[in-house]
């Protein structure tokens, strides 16, 4: 086995000011504070950095740090760590309306400029709710924070999804945003991405010659595609409620993951280039067909596991007694273009299932059976491909072999790597990676404008089917909390989990 080589510690982010607004909020102290204090603990973060705060809730610098330490070293043994750190984090009381707040935030960055020697570069993140993201921007522009102060310098967006609520809703938070931004400047935060199987999807397909010749409907039966979730709602009953499957996570995490699976090779490993191949696949899948079974959507009832009484989804905080909104989706489709046209695309999401898992599937076509015909019964099992991205990070390949004995008689077995095998040091989780590519200005693992729109494409006539009195795709379909869904569709599902 070759050396493994050192890849932690070939980059070096320009000095910046990172400005979070919701500082005070869930987001901030839940994902973005700890990954900072994560990455300035490895040494990912600029030597010269500052991090200022920004949030409707008055707080001084030492009640902010104090907030955020709490949630940052809950049970750690980090004084040393956190004291260092600590002193990089600041805060300024916002009101997201106000031009005069604008005017004392661009005060309160100029003095962190000059203290910190941050040379002008400015990373903001918008940790608020999407209702925001266009006020935010639109002050941004109008306070001159938009545009970078010097040739050298930069100024980034960090926009976390979703990214709007239908095709017209993205498309004018899209006008609103780059009334002030540029689209280069924009870094729209699909935390899968950034996840390291889902990003070496392209290198295992392209950095393996044994496998792209056979990545095409000569050789694929089908690709099955899947994330579950156990869990309900919890506490975004009220987000969820209004959302639902199909846009909190088909419109932004399967399709991106459809895209890794489906797409061309690009010309490069550069952003444009394999966004481009990206946006050829969301362009290339056909329009969503109403027939049975092309697109089963469900919604949970109460269930148990492990002898845990689970509450249905209408039962759950927050939702409405007569809820229509689907927690489950099962979307079959076809790519009409010359590598996948007939191969069947089966992309499965929900809560409250069985188990907690995302992984794709692709599923070989079986040999010929002629040369063992009279000797094994009537069939061949294809091989499978899996590629695993939760709970184990790993690649698993089924292939026959024969069992030892006098008779001709075949058995599955599996050639399987483990990502963590060989390999001990530090990694940075999804988050820290694209907090980390933000500040480097690598826009690879972030969608770009005419994807986001391409998707919502796809997407909005199954919602606006599905949505209101009727539903005039299907009825929704009710399946028990714990099980894997739907009665339709579990020998699908089944042979995709198995």
């Amino acid at each position: 086995m070759s050396q493994v080589p050192d890849c932690n510690n070939a980059v070096h982010p320009d000095p910046c000011i990172i400005v979070i607004f919701g500082a005070s909020g869930d987001l901030t102290a839940r994902k973005l504070m700890p990954s900072l204090f994560r990455m300035f603990r490895k040494n990912y973060l600029p030597e010269k950095v500052a991090i200022l705060g920004c949030a409707r809730t008055v707080l001084d610098d030492a009640e902010f740090r104090q907030a955020m330490r709490a949630r940052c070293c809950a049970g750690q043994d980090n004084d040393e760590a956190w004291a260092l750190f600590a002193e990089k984090l600041h805060y300024q009381p916002i009101e997201y309306d106000q031009e005069e707040s604008y005017r004392h935030l661009k005060s309160a960055i100029t003095k962190l400029q000059e203290k910190f020697s941050t040379g002008g570069n400015l990373l903001f993140d918008l940790a608020v709710p999407p209702l925001l993201y266009s006020q935010v921007g639109e002050m941004l522009g109008r306070s001159g924070l938009a545009a970078a102060a010097t040739d050298t310098a930069w100024v980034r967006l960090v926009v976390e999804k979703p990214f709007g609520h239908s095709y017209e809703s993205a498309l004018e938070l899209e006008n609103n945003l780059h009334a002030s931004f540029s689209e280069e400047q924009l870094f729209r935060i699909d935390h899968y991405l950034a996840k390291e199987t889902v990003q070496n999807i392209l290198t295992f397909r392209f950095a393996n010659q044994i496998f792209e010749p056979i990545w095409n409907r000569t050789h694929i039966d089908w690709v099955g595609i899947i994330s579950s979730e156990t869990l309900g709602v919890e506490k975004r009953a009220g987000y969820y409620d209004d959302s639902g499957v199909l846009r909190d996570m088909f419109q932004n995490h399967m399709m991106q993951l459809l895209a890794l699976t489906a797409m061309e090779p690009p010309a490069s490993f550069k952003a444009d280039a394999i966004q481009n191949e990206k946006v050829k696949v969301f362009t290339s899948v056909l329009p969503f067909s109403g027939a049975e079974n092309n697109i089963v959507l469900g919604q949970y009832d109460s269930g148990s596991v492990n002898g845990e009484a689970l509450a249905g989804y209408r039962d759950e905080d927050g939702v409405k007694a007569d809820s229509r909104t689907p927690t489950f989706a099962f979307l079959k489709l076809d790519i009409d273009n010359w590598r996948w046209q007939g191969v069947p695309f089966y992309l499965i999401s929900g809560k409250r299932l069985k188990e907690k898992c995302t992984r794709l599937v692709i599923r070989f076509k079986e040999a010929p059976l002629a040369m063992f015909k009279g000797q094994i019964g009537d069939h061949l099992s294809g091989n499978r491909l899996v590629l695993s991205v939760y709970p184990e990070e790993s690649i698993t390949l089924s292939i026959q072999a024969k069992i030892p004995g006098p008779r001709l008689c075949l058995r599955t077995g599996d050639l399987h790597f483990s990502y963590s095998q060989g390999y001990d040091d530090f990694v940075l989780d999804a988050y820290e990676k694209a907090l980390l590519d933000c500040i480097l200005g690598d826009r690879t693992l972030f969608w770009r404008q005419d994807g986001i729109l391409a998707t919502w494409k796809l997407v909005t006539p199954i919602l606006e089917d599905c949505e209101g009195e009727s539903c005039r795709i299907q009825q929704l379909h009710h399946y028990e909390a714990g099980s894997w869904g739907p009665q339709e569709i579990l020998p699908t599902i089944r042979e995709i989990v198995s």
